[in-house]
C-alpha cells in the first residue's frame, strides 16, 4: 500500500483481507451474521417494549445491550462488506469518517462492560436482597443506572478519540480491517505518550472497575447461594446468573486478547481477526443468551409465532 492519497482527507484503509477465492464466502459468512445480529436484537427490544408485563428491570437492562449490539454490529459490519470485493489499492475512507467509526468502536465496546456491571448488581440485589429487590432495583434506577452507564462512556470515548485528533497527520495508511483509536493515533508523527498514558488508565479503569466489581458480586452471590438452605432456590439463582457470568467472561477474554496481541506486532494478523470477532461475536450471542434462554421472553415469541400462524391460517 502506498502511504500517500490524492486527497489529503482520504485514508487508504487495509478492510478485510481474504484471497480472491475467499472474498464470496467472507462477504455471505460477514452478511449473514448481521442480519442474525440485527434481526434478533432488534426482535428482542420490540418484544419487551411492546409487552408490558417485560417492562422489569433486568429486561429493560437486556434493550440496553441489545441497542449497544446493533450500533456496534453496525458500525463495524456494513463497512468492512464494503470493501471486500474493492481492490485493496482503491479502499478509501475519509478521515471523518474513520474518526466518527473509531468513536463508536470503542463506545459500543465501553457500554458492553458498564451494562454488564449493572446486571451484575441486579442479579446481587435479586440473590442477596431479594426482600428489597422491589424497593432498589425500580425502573427509574435501571433508567438512572442505563443513563450513566452510557454517559460515562461518552466521556471517556471522547477524550480517547479526542486526544488522537489533536495530532498531526503524516501518513494515510489505516493497517486494520476498521479504524479504532490506534488507527488514529499511528497516522501521527508526533509524540503519542499523552495518548499511550491515557488509553492505559482508560483500559485500566473500565476492565480493571467491571472485572473487580463482577467477581465481588459474583463471590458474594456463591456465598449465599453455598449458605441457603433452599437448594431449589440457590439452583435457580445460579442458573439466572450463569448467562450473564458466561457472556462477561467471554467479552472480557476477548478484549484482553485484543490488548494483549497489541504488545506483538508481529502477531498483527491475529490481532486484527481477535477485533473483527470481538464487534462480532458477542452481539451475535447476545439476544441468544439472554433471550431466548429465558422462559418469559420465549413464551412471548411462541404466542406471537402463534398468532402469526394461526392469522395465516384464516386467511
Amino acid at each position: 500500500m502506498e502511504n500517500t492519497t490524492l486527497d489529503p482527507d482520504l485514508l487508504l484503509l487495509e478492510g478485510l483481507k481474504v484471497t480472491p477465492h475467499s472474498s464470496v464466502p467472507a462477504f455471505i459468512l460477514l452478511l449473514l451474521i448481521y442480519v442474525f445480529v440485527m434481526l434478533s436484537n432488534v426482535s428482542l427490544v420490540t418484544i419487551i417494549a411492546l409487552q408490558r408485563s417485560l417492562h422489569q428491570p433486568m429486561f429493560l437492562l437486556f434493550c440496553s445491550m441489545g441497542a449497544n449490539d446493533v450500533l456496534g454490529a453496525s458500525t463495524i459490519i456494513p463497512p468492512m462488506l464494503s470493501t471486500v470485493f474493492t481492490p485493496t489499492a482503491q479502499r478509501y475512507i475519509r478521515y471523518s469518517s474513520c474518526v466518527l467509526q473509531a468513536f463508536f468502536a470503542h463506545f459500543h465496546a465501553s457500554v458492553i462492560h458498564t451494562v454488564l456491571m449493572i446486571m451484575a448488581f441486579d442479579r446481587y440485589v435479586a440473590v442477596c436482597k431479594p426482600l428489597h429487590y422491589a424497593t432498589i432495583m425500580t425502573s427509574r434506577m435501571v433508567v438512572k443506572l442505563s443513563v450513566w452507564a452510557w454517559a460515562v462512556c461518552l466521556l471517556l470515548v471522547l477524550v480517547l478519540v479526542g486526544l488522537s485528533v489533536r495530532l498531526s497527520r503524516c501518513r494515510a495508511v489505516v493497517l486494520n480491517p476498521f479504524c479504532d483509536n490506534p488507527s488514529l493515533f499511528k497516522l501521527s508523527c508526533d509524540s503519542i505518550l499523552v495518548n499511550n498514558i491515557y488509553g492505559l488508565a482508560y483500559t485500566v479503569v473500565l476492565l480493571g472497575s467491571s472485572l473487580g466489581s463482577i467477581t465481588l458480586t459474583y463471590l458474594r452471590i456463591a456465598i449465599v447461594c453455598l449458605t441457603n438452605r433452599s437448594r431449589t432456590n440457590s439452583t435457580r439463582a445460579l442458573q439466572t446468573c450463569s448467562t450473564h457470568l458466561v457472556l462477561y467472561i467471554i467479552t472480557f477474554l476477548s478484549g484482553a486478547l485484543i490488548i494483549v496481541l497489541h504488545r506483538f506486532p508481529e502477531l498483527s494478523d491475529q490481532r486484527k481477526m481477535a477485533s473483527i470477532l470481538f464487534h462480532v461475536i458477542p452481539p451475535a450471542m447476545n439476544a441468544v443468551i439472554y433471550g431466548l434462554q429465558i422462559k418469559a421472553v420465549r413464551q412471548k415469541i411462541f404466542i406471537l409465532f402463534t398468532k402469526n400462524t394461526m392469522a395465516d391460517m384464516k386467511g
